[in-house]
């Protein structure tokens, strides 16, 4: 390794230490500050997602990393949805019609403390937690720290700065408040929040329920859902808006309103979850937003990266693997860039990372919104299950030609975001509309159902390139 510079990462979290494994890799000296206690000696979740959505994004970065093996054994596989109605029946919706295409249900907690612990491994890598990051000076190139343990503060001066510290990035901030360039920012939260609540394991540690699936109760303008973990028990979210609707997180205020409210909407969630009341009480509610900014750098001295470069909602399972995605791109970026016997071009590196990987986040944030309202809702509806029916043919009869808008997005690691969701809304347009029109369905020939949808994708395409929706 021939690389000393030395690269500051603020926050130690799932981006932050994938990126010091892979800096670390490549000979940087990297310091990695983190303001919470260390996870792998402290519970600190609080509410937050103990499990999520694991796919073939993320598992292109632990590849990259060299450490697939030892996160397989954290996974379990979800092949599909497990639709709940309200009066308990039940239906499995495949991700895929390609038996080899499903996601995992991975514990946060237990990836991160993996990639910690693979980081620590090299002497060119440190990291430190308890210490909070207070300001960012981006043209210095130095950052302003307090120290819990010593209640001191402490300036870190370095060669670069790359912040992975989150929605509520301090260097963002800075960015945003300095005023010392043109810095565009969004945030924009849905009316809906989420709580975390669970269901426990049986008294022999099983399951209580399907294992292998995420599981929906989808209610048109609210939904729960639940993850599997690995000890029996699953991850149940409920999303729902603060204070729209009969039931709303501003009026369930009482035992007795909670338990009507589940026991009209998710009777048989409600039977598996005698913990409820408990859950529901001590476990925050929180919002739902969506970051986007400009630019994610400054010169050649800060950049942004993972959730405070472009935090989205959940409901694509996509936000782990693209904060890891963009360890992927910026490693990609720094190969066609990298001269290891003189001092890296970081404005260049970081200005060409930017140009091409903020398409991508600003389209899996908006992709992700557009899943907000299928899983409350549109998994419900006839047409929509007709679709999601014909595409499951599709790809299982022609695996290698027909790939549905969620297997662009999840499973096809190798295109970007973008190119997925221009593809894969025209294709939806085109099914639904001839669906609709009784053009197609599933006891139609597949071939000349295929040929009909590729034809009429093709032209959406080519009227939105025309429109300048492209």
């Amino acid at each position: 390794m021939t690389k000393k510079e030395n690269i500051l990462i603020i926050g130690a979290g799932l981006c932050g230490s994938l990126l010091a494994l892979r800096l670390g890799q490549r000979g940087y000296n990297v310091r990695v500050i983190e303001m919470r206690p260390d996870l792998r000696k402290v519970d600190i979740s609080a509410g937050r997602s103990i499990n999520l959505a694991f796919s073939d994004r993320g598992i292109k970065a632990m590849r990259m990393v060299g450490i697939q093996d030892k996160v397989e054994p954290l996974c379990i596989p979800m092949n599909g949805r497990m639709i709940h109605d309200t009066e308990g029946a039940t239906f499995l919706s495949n991700y895929s019609g390609r038996d080899y295409e499903y996601i995992n249900s991975i514990s946060r907690g237990g990836l991160n403390a993996l990639l910690l612990d693979e980081a620590e491994k090299y002497e060119n890598i440190s990291i430190h937690f308890n210490r909070k990051c207070k300001s960012v000076d981006f043209e210095k190139t130095t950052a302003l720290f307090y120290d819990y343990d010593s209640k001191t503060e402490f300036v870190e001066d370095t060669d670069v700065i790359i912040a992975t510290d989150g929605a509520d990035s301090i260097l963002r901030k800075n960015y945003y408040l300095e005023k010392k360039f043109l810095f565009s920012f969004l945030q924009d939260y849905l009316t809906h929040g989420y709580k975390e609540l669970a269901i426990l394991p049986t008294d022999s540690g099983d399951y209580k329920t399907y294992k292998n699936a995420l599981h929906i109760w989808p209610r048109g303008s609210f939904m729960l859902i639940a993850l599997p973990n690995l000890d029996g028990s699953f991850t149940v979210t409920l999303f729902l808006s603060f204070d729209e609707g009969l039931y709303n997180f501003n009026n369930l205020t009482s035992p007795e309103k909670v338990s009507e409210f589940f026991k009209k909407e998710f009777p048989d969630a409600l039977d598996l979850m005698p913990n409820l009341i408990e859950d529901f009480f001590k476990n925050p509610t929180s919002p739902l937003g969506t970051v986007k900014c400009s630019p994610w750098h400054y010169k050649g001295n800060t950049l942004l990266m993972g959730d405070a470069a472009h935090a989205i909602v959940p409901f694509y399972g996509q936000g782990m693997n693209a904060s890891f995605e963009d360890v992927v791109e910026f490693d990609t970026i720094l190969e066609a860039h990298e001269k290891p016997s003189t001092k890296s071009d970081w404005e260049t590196i970081f200005t060409a990372y930017a140009s091409t990987r903020k398409i991508d986040t600003d389209a899996i944030a908006d992709l992700a919104i557009d899943n907000f309202h299928e899983m409350k809702d549109h998994v419900n509806n006839h047409l929509f299950r007709e679709k999601r029916n014909l595409e499951m043919a599709l790809e299982k009869n022609f695996p290698e030609q027909y790939a549905s808008k969620y297997s662009l997005v999840t499973f096809n690691e190798n295109i970007g975001y973008r190119e997925a969701m221009l593809k894969g809304r025209a294709q939806d347009k085109a099914i639904l509309n001839m669906l609709a029109e009784g053009e197609i369905d599933l006891n139609s020939d597949l071939r000349q159902v295929l040929d009909k949808i590729n034809s009429e994708t093709q032209e959406i395409l080519e009227e939105d390139n025309i429109a300048g929706l492209k």
